[in-house]
């Protein structure tokens, strides 16, 4: 850990730090790690996934005793809202391969589902893993491999935001009377953009297609949203000081990352090579951390009483990190995937699936 970490771990730890008062809402949605408590969380339909360790101020939660406790749905847009993947995803990089003169790639359906349940969904290694089955471009210098990829994925993601902007496709089955029954049940209805792959533009135009009617009875909460909300300006805004323990497990991080960084390229001298930690996603659990709490606080309810709605691991992952209750709403691209922490998984809005009367009968056991 280097000088400048510890200092800095030192200070805070000796230092009294003052933070704004914040409505009640807001504190109670932060959990206290002073205990935790074993949790299982049971719905009465299919494909469900059990085991989750939730933050827990008391051995018993209140919501567990009363079914009827607030509830709010908290939805992610791609995989959830619609399936973009299975929609226009494969065309997108077809068009890209297009603009960039190779005629010889194009990718049908299966190649698609080969390569990306190879790859683990990453659509850079998906590229690898297809260039280095058929031959990458002999006009491609071998040290320009990195910058050909990322050309790809800029014209693939432009190409997708024109598709889905300009193509009528269909959202999920089912999506319009999930929320529906949700609003009808007065449960808060928020959805997340904030951390979406697709660029914000074209994540509301997804949303967009919900009706006005919808749109303006629920909320929507992008990356502007998330910088206005109370827990965003303690993470985030001027003039604001971050609490103690959230100051503390930055620095930790950024001190565990430099020693990271140290250990490898101690390696690295003994191998005559230059080795980089790839860190970035510390800071985008981070993001989603942040944003899933804003919109929890844009629900106005703690984030026990908030379930996410996700198509993403990394919402997975960042709904973990706080004890929200997440469900898995599986898609093409996360078909086959496995969500080890996700409280339930399931294939669709509806039916045997997932239903607002499901997600209203959930029993903490």
């Amino acid at each position: 850990m280097d000088s400048a970490s510890c200092s800095i771990l030192y200070t805070l730890s000796l230092s009294r730090i003052q933070i704004p008062k914040l409505n009640r809402t807001f504190l109670h949605s932060i959990p206290s790690f002073a205990s935790t408590s074993e949790r299982n969380f049971r719905f009465c339909g299919k494909n469900l996934h059990f085991n989750r360790v939730l933050a827990s101020n008391s051995s018993s939660n209140p919501i567990d005793e009363n079914p009827s406790q607030p509830l709010a749905v908290i939805l992610e847009v791609e995989g959830v809202l619609m399936d973009v993947y299975r929609l226009g995803n494969r065309q997108a990089f077809n068009v890209a391969f297009q603009k960039h003169g190779l005629d010889c790639a194009n990718w049908t359906e299966p190649i698609y589902v080969d390569l990306s349940r190879k790859a683990g969904g990453d659509e850079k290694m998906m590229l690898v893993l297809y260039f280095n089955r058929i031959g990458w471009p002999t006009s491609l210098p071998t040290n320009e491999k990195e910058t050909f990829m990322k050309s790809v994925l800029r014209e693939k993601k432009n190409a997708l935001e024109e598709f889905v902007m300009a193509k009528s496709l269909p959202l999920r089955p089912g999506i319009e009377n999930f929320i529906d029954d949700a609003l009808h049940n007065g449960i808060p209805v928020v959805i997340v953009t904030a951390y979406d792959k697709s660029c914000d533009k074209m994540s509301r135009s997804i949303i967009e297609k919900l009706g006005n009617e919808r749109v303006s009875k629920i909320r929507t909460v992008g990356k502007e949203e998330v910088e206005q909300s109370l827990y965003g300006q303690l993470v985030f805004g001027e003039g604001v000081t971050a609490g103690l323990d959230e100051q503390l497990a930055k620095e930790a991080i950024k001190a565990a990352s430099a020693e990271k960084q140290r250990i490898a390229e101690e390696v690295a001298s003994v191998l005559k090579l230059k080795v980089e930690i790839d860190t970035s996603s510390t800071e985008s659990i981070q993001n989603i951390v942040v944003a899933l709490r804003a919109a929890a606080e844009n629900a106005g309810l703690p984030v026990q009483n908030c379930v996410l709605i996700a198509g993403s691991q990394s919402g997975v992952m960042g709904a973990e990190r706080i004890g929200m209750p997440c469900v898995v709403l599986r898609s093409s691209l996360t078909s086959r995937a496995e969500f080890p922490s996700a409280n339930a998984i399931m294939d669709g809005f509806g039916g045997a699936d997932l239903t607002i009367s499901k997600l209203r009968n959930k029993k903490w056991l």
